[in-house]
């Protein structure tokens, strides 16, 4: 039975799916006038300085956190750093809608995955449930489109390699619970300085000219690139990890319904079933089954 912390965590955590649902929205705020790269270093240094905010203001200033394993590290920066990289590989080198299906499969990954975590069990619900959101998902996504093309393979490699990287990252994550979700503070700075090392090697710096893209970055700094991944951590090492999973599908339908509401974007049949199929898929990874006592006479 799911103790009422794990219940805490796990609303913890899904705070992390309902905001990386906003990114699409944020993104677009920034007229995609800001290289990829360059908007990476950005966002992950205004949430790192928001961390350093926090800090300070209760008095501390976050090196305690410094000292950790050379694994904590290696799964945090590498995590982070990896996944990235290849999902600005992939979508430039395939369609935007086939680099997020395949990247997607991140969530059922960490459902399948968490059966090798110590204590915990991969049940028939979990597999259904993940299954059917991943079916909404591709819905979604797709939105009845014509199917992977072979011209682009290299971009759906890389976009698997996002789908494993996320998917063990966060597994990983249960692995050191131990440590303190501050440590991703760190994570962030570090993204930031090789993310913008990176950036001044291949691309061209651009400078944001509008307010509403300013918008669109500190939007994307204190939410789905910033405060997500702080509650994320905290979800993956304390709550159920295979909920989160299946609830994870629930992000692009966030994506869509708010593009929807804020944006020229048209509400269709799919996106309704699709929805569906997601509800139906969290509700089934979700639900406890009971065991009635048999009563002898």
């Amino acid at each position: 039975m799911q103790n009422y912390s794990t219940t805490a965590a796990t609303a913890i955590g899904f705070i992390s799916i309902v905001l990386w649902g906003t990114l699409a929205l944020l993104t677009k705020l920034t007229d995609g006038a800001i290289p990829p790269l360059q908007l990476m270093a950005m966002t992950f240094f205004l949430a790192y300085l928001g961390m350093q905010i926090r800090w300070l203001y209760r008095g501390e200033s976050g090196f305690r956190y410094l000292k950790q394993p050379k694994k904590v590290w290696l799964v945090g920066i590498g995590g982070y750093l990896s996944y990235h990289f290849c999902y600005f590989a992939a979508m430039a080198r395939a369609p935007a809608v086939d680099v997020s299906l395949i990247a997607y499969l991140w969530p059922l990954f960490i459902v399948l995955f968490s059966a090798l975590l110590p204590g915990e069990n991969l049940k028939v619900k979990h597999t259904l449930g993940a299954v059917l959101a991943l079916t909404g998902c591709a819905l979604i996504i797709t939105q009845g489109g014509n199917g992977l093309s072979s011209e682009y393979a290299a971009g759906y490699l890389f976009a698997a390699a996002c789908a494993l990287i996320w998917s063990s990252y966060s597994v990983l994550t249960r692995l050191i619970s131990q440590v303190s979700t501050g440590i991703v503070g760190w994570y962030c700075l570090f993204t930031a300085v090789l993310a913008a090392i990176a950036h001044f090697i291949f691309e061209q710096t651009v400078l944001p000219e509008t307010s509403i893209q300013w918008i669109g970055i500190v939007g994307l700094a204190l939410g789905p690139m910033g405060l997500a991944f702080f509650t994320w951590d905290y979800g993956m090492k304390r709550g159920n990890i295979q909920l989160l999973g299946v609830l994870s599908y629930s992000a692009p339908l966030i994506s869509t319904l708010l593009l929807v509401l804020f944006t020229d974007e048209l509400l269709t049949k799919t996106l309704l079933v699709a929805c569906l199929l997601i509800v139906i898929g969290s509700v089934i990874a979700g639900v406890k089954f009971e065991k009635k006592a048999h009563i002898k006479t």
